[in-house]
């Protein structure tokens, strides 16, 4: 009985693997869950991210306001944003008006559920055996 156990668990280890790979392998979204997770592994542009969110479109120069560095150096951040498409630009003339736009971050919200629902299913396990350990 010990040794169908084993059998069992390695098996389940051995689908959770498998498992894991396909949807690594499958998820076109892979780079694209790295590149946003890059774009906001930086604190001035996640602050930029905030701010758009909690002021709605806001043009560069009063965005650049609110940071102690250039114009040029904010503008900079707000294009890698742009280029993982968490904020879009739209020009009026020479005016930059900058909008957030989190649908993106689904990609790593579903990542993240993913890797919760693979962590409790190995929890349930763990839960499992160690009751059948108190049973014998």
């Amino acid at each position: 009985m010990k040794m169908i156990t084993i059998i069992f668990n390695l098996l389940v280890d051995y689908m959770l693997f498998f498992s894991i790979l396909i949807i690594m392998n499958e998820l076109e979204n892979d780079v694209r869950l790295s590149n946003l997770l890059k774009a906001v592994s930086d604190t001035t542009r996640r602050s930029l991210l905030t701010l758009l969110i909690q002021q709605g479109p806001t043009r560069v120069t009063d965005l650049a306001n609110f940071y102690d560095m250039s114009l040029n150096a904010v503008s900079k951040h707000i294009k890698v944003l742009e280029k993982v498409g968490l904020v879009t630009r739209t020009n009026h003339g020479r005016v930059h008006w900058i909008e957030a736009n989190l649908e993106p971050v689904q990609i790593i919200e579903n990542w993240f559920k993913e890797l919760k629902s693979i962590w409790e299913l190995r929890l349930e396990n763990l839960d499992t055996l160690l009751n059948k350990g108190e049973k014998s």
